[in-house]
């Protein structure tokens, strides 16, 4: 199901809000930061460099959108304990969490199987899949504390339909796919909760161009023409999508 990427919303329709995203410094993660801080949410900034996210945090504050939140984390890296630390530091912020965009993730390698080195592999699970597992299920007390909560994962066409070469990135984006729909059926009951996937699409990116070095980046949209198909499913109209997998283009 394509999301619309022309919504148009109050500039107050996220106000009160905090939402965590991942890979927050730039891409896509820079660009629904911007626009959810924007429509007044407290956009709490996760990423691995901090220059990066201070030059988000800086630019929301221009903007006059309300004041985000920095927290470093290299998900590469993350373990329980930094993720308990994550949720502290959000309670003791917000006291609640009201949405998390799971938008960080690593290619990999374009290889295929039979060459594929295992140390990449590992990483690429542990940043796509493992990180994801273990900030949703640390955050999930603050989710539920919330009366309208949004856990939106980011998955890929390549995550629906397996292609030679696309090795790690593939897999690990089937397992997020799983992820999401299990954990969106936890969470039926709760009502408050609201799971889902979106598949950003061909996207003016630095991972786009990694995996189509041929492809001429102006022929794609920006990260800013698609972040309004995000801002949707942070919005009222995206709790009807609990358990969907999204297209944003």
């Amino acid at each position: 199901m394509p999301l619309p990427l022309d919504y148009q919303a109050p500039t107050d329709l996220l106000g009160g809000r905090a939402i965590l995203i991942t890979g927050a410094g730039d891409g896509i993660g820079r660009a629904v930061s911007l626009l959810l801080a924007a429509h007044g949410a407290s956009v709490v900034l996760l990423g691995r460099t901090v220059s990066k996210l201070e030059g988000v945090y800086d630019a929301i504050e221009q903007a006059g959108g309300a004041q985000p939140a920095i927290f470093p984390m290299d998900l590469l890296r993350a373990t329980p304990d930094d993720t308990r630390r994550l949720a502290a530091g959000i309670h003791d912020a917000f006291g609640r969490l009201d949405g998390v965009l799971h938008n960080a993730s690593v290619l990999g390698v374009m290889s295929s199987l039979a060459h594929y080195e295992p140390q990449t592999w590992l990483e690429v699970m542990q940043v796509n899949v493992n990180a994801a597992f273990l900030l949703s299920a640390t955050l999930l007390p603050l989710l539920e504390r919330s009366d309208d909560a949004r856990v939106v994962f980011t998955s890929s066409g390549v995550g629906r339909k397996g292609r030679a070469h696309w090795g790690a990135y593939a897999v690990s984006k089937f397992a997020t796919e799983g992820l999401m729909q299990v954990l969106a059926d936890e969470t039926e009951s709760q009502r408050r909760i609201k799971v889902m996937c979106i598949n950003p699409g061909a996207t003016r990116t630095s991972m786009r161009a990694a995996a189509y070095p041929a492809e001429d980046p102006a022929r794609l949209r920006t990260p800013e023409e698609i972040a309004p198909a995000y801002l949707y499913l942070f919005g009222p109209e995206g709790a009807a999508l609990h358990g969907r997998t999204l297209d944003a283009q």
